[in-house]
C-alpha cells in the first residue's frame, strides 16, 4: 500500500479484514494529515461506517445539512442545496483533516498493520509476476499487487505504463484552520460568499480535531497559484482588507490568521485514468482520478474506490479478474463526477462574466423547482448513479450512518 492518505489507510484496513497481508509505505518519518477542512459525504460515511469508524467521526465532526452561497455585491443568496429532498437523515459531516486522518491512523495502529514511514517510493519493479516497491533506501518487496495511493503526482503511473495525461486548473485556493465563530454564520451549512468567479469565499464548520479541543471552521480564499507571491508581498492587512470589503462578518477569522504562513497553498489539476489498474498495480484516489475540488469529493471517492477494491478482490478468482471487476465497478460513477467538477469550476472560479451570471440567475431561479432539489442534493452527495447499491454497502451501513 503505498501512500497513508484516507484512501490508502481505508484500504489497507479492509483488505487487512479480509485476510490479506498489508503492508503500508509513507513518505513522512511520521504520518500526517495535509491541508484543512473537508466534507464526508453520504458516501464516504457508508464507507466509514462498514468499517465501524462513523461513531468517532461523528463526534468530532460538524452535521451539515446545507450548501449556501450569496453574492458578495447584494447579499443575495444565489446558491441553496440542502440534503433534506433525499430524506430526513440525510447529512454531510465536515471534519479537519487531521481528524479523519487520526481516526483512520489510530484504527490502522490498532489493527497492527505494519507502515513503513520515512519510505519515498520513486518507482516499480517486476519480476516473475511479483512488484516490488524502489525508494532511496532500496528495493521492498515482493508484492502480489501494489496499491498506489500516493495523489495525482504519483511517479508510479510512468511505470506502470499506464496513459496519464494531467491538465493543471488555472485557479487554487489557500486554506486556513480558524476558530469556530456562531455570529453571522451556521453551523450546519457550508457558507460561501462570490464576486463573479474571480472571487470565493469560504467558511466550514469542521468540528473538533481531538473530543476535548475547540471548535474549529475551515477558512478558504480563491485564487491563481502564479497571485500568491504577490499577494503575500503586499501584506497580510491588504488581503484582510480585501475580504472585508466582500465579507465583513469574516473579521474574528482573519484576526486568527496572523500571517500567510497559517495559510496553505491548494493547487488543482484534473485527471482521470482510462483504466486504473496494470500489471500487479492499481490506483486509487487522486492517482487514479483528480480534480477541483468543487464538488468536494475528493476523499468520498478515495473512500469509495477502497471499497470497491476489497469487493472486487473478496470475488475474483485472480488479481487480474479482480483489477478488471475494480476498474468496472468505479468507472461510470468516477467518469460522471470528474465531468461534473470539470464542466461546473468555471461557473465558481474563472476570469468570465458569463458563466457566473447564468450561474446567479438561471440556478437560483430553478433550484427550488421539483425535481431540482433532489437532483442538486443528489448531485453534492455524491449519489448519482447509485455507487453505495453498486457496492452494496447501501443498506446496512447508510442504516448506521443514519443513527
Amino acid at each position: 500500500m503505498a501512500g497513508a492518505g484516507p484512501g490508502g489507510l481505508a484500504a489497507a484496513l479492509m483488505l487487512s479484514r479480509a485476510g490479506h497481508r498489508v503492508q503500508l509505505f509513507e513518505r513522512f518519518e511520521t504520518p500526517r494529515p495535509l491541508g484543512s477542512g473537508l466534507m464526508l459525504q453520504p458516501t464516504g460515511l457508508a464507507v466509514l461506517a462498514a468499517l465501524g469508524l462513523y461513531p468517532e467521526i461523528a463526534a468530532l465532526g460538524a452535521r451539515v445539512e446545507r450548501l449556501i452561497g450569496t453574492d458578495a455585491r447584494t447579499g443575495r443568496a444565489v446558491l441553496e442545496v440542502a440534503y433534506r429532498p433525499l430524506g430526513p437523515d440525510v447529512h454531510a459531516i465536515a471534519v479537519h483533516r487531521a481528524a479523519l486522518f487520526n481516526v483512520l491512523h489510530d484504527a490502522v495502529v490498532a489493527a497492527r498493520l505494519p507502515i513503513r514511514t520515512g519510505f519515498a517510493v520513486e518507482a516499480l519493479e517486476r519480476s516473475a509476476g511479483k512488484q516490488w516497491l524502489v525508494g532511496p533506501q532500496g528495493r521492498e518487496g515482493p508484492f502480489d499487487l501494489v496499491v498506489d495511493a500516493l495523489g495525482s503526482a504519483s511517479p508510479l503511473k510512468v511505470e506502470a505504463r499506464i496513459p496519464s495525461q494531467s491538465r493543471p486548473l488555472s485557479f487554487g485556493t489557500i486554506w486556513g484552520t480558524v476558530p469556530w465563530v456562531d455570529a453571522g454564520f451556521r453551523r450546519d451549512a457550508l457558507m460561501q460568499r462570490y464576486r463573479k468567479a474571480s472571487v470565493m469565499i469560504g467558511v466550514l464548520p469542521v468540528g473538533r480535531q481531538r473530543r476535548d479541543g475547540p471548535e474549529l471552521a475551515a477558512f478558504f480564499w480563491s485564487l491563481k497559484p502564479e497571485s500568491f507571491a504577490a499577494l503575500k508581498a503586499a501584506g497580510i492587512d491588504s488581503w484582510r482588507n480585501e475580504v472585508l470589503g466582500h465579507w465583513p462578518e469574516t473579521a474574528p477569522h482573519l484576526e486568527a490568521i496572523g500571517d500567510f504562513e497559517a495559510m496553505t497553498l491548494a493547487r488543482y489539476a484534473h485527471h482521470t485514468l482510462r483504466v486504473p489498474a496494470g500489471d500487479g498495480i492499481v490506483f486509487i484516489g487522486d492517482s487514479a482520478h483528480a480534480t477541483s475540488p468543487q464538488l468536494g469529493q475528493g476523499a468520498n471517492m478515495a473512500l469509495l474506490d477502497a471499497a470497491a477494491l476489497a469487493g472486487a478482490l473478496a470475488g475474483a478468482a485472480s488479481i487480474d479478474e479482480a483489477l478488471g471487476e475494480y476498474a468496472r465497478l468505479r468507472r461510470w460513477h468516477v467518469r460522471l463526477y470528474q465531468l461534473l467538477s470539470l464542466t461546473l469550476t468555471p461557473f465558481y472560479q474563472s476570469d468570465g462574466a458569463v458563466l457566473p451570471l447564468a450561474r446567479d440567475v438561471l440556478v437560483s431561479a430553478i433550484a427550488k423547482v421539483p425535481p431540482v432539489p433532489w437532483l442538486l442534493a443528489s448531485m453534492v452527495s455524491g449519489q448519482l448513479l447509485g455507487p453505495l447499491k453498486v457496492l452494496r454497502l447501501e443498506t446496512e451501513s447508510l442504516r448506521e450512518v443514519a443513527v
